[in-house]
């Protein structure tokens, strides 16, 4: 990562709105990671005129890939701290009404529970979700409109 994300300068009138699963928060503070480029240029694109949207549960799973890749429990912690910076993320919490809807589309399209929980986010609020994750695009594309970096 060459630049620093730079953090929304003003109010923007016509912003579009994204779920952003933790795989493309990962994959841009791993430069190692194979998505880093990609995850890294839309990122700096949409940073600073879009709004993004996660359900809190980004938060430690952030943390926790960044910290064992990195073999650094403090690289985690910044992760998150610097994604908590940012005046356009939005961090949402796991409510029942969120839970509920999670619950089915896990069920529905048997997927992990977490990873459902970005795809329900992203249904409830009519927005795409962002992911590198391929079950993710594969099986939620039934509950919500699901695309890559590349795609958004």
């Amino acid at each position: 990562m060459s630049q620093p994300l730079r953090q929304c300068e003003s109010s923007v009138e016509n912003y579009r709105v994204f779920v952003v699963d933790a795989s493309v928060w990962v994959s841009m503070f791993l430069s190692g990671d194979i998505n880093h480029e990609a995850s890294y240029r839309w990122l700096h694109r949409v940073i600073a005129t879009d709004v993004l949207v996660a359900p809190a549960v980004l938060l430690p799973e952030l943390a926790g890939a960044v910290a064992r890749q990195e073999e650094l429990s403090a690289a985690g912690v910044r992760a998150t701290e610097i994604i908590r910076d940012f005046a356009n993320v939005r961090i949402v919490e796991v409510d029942s009404e969120l839970a509920e809807a999670s619950a089915r589309i896990a069920a529905e399209c048997r997927m992990k529970g977490a990873d459902a929980l970005y795809v329900a986010l992203a249904a409830m609020r009519g927005v795409p979700l962002v992911t590198w994750d391929r079950e993710q695009i594969e099986r939620g594309r039934v509950a919500a409109t699901v695309v890559t970096p590349m795609g958004a």
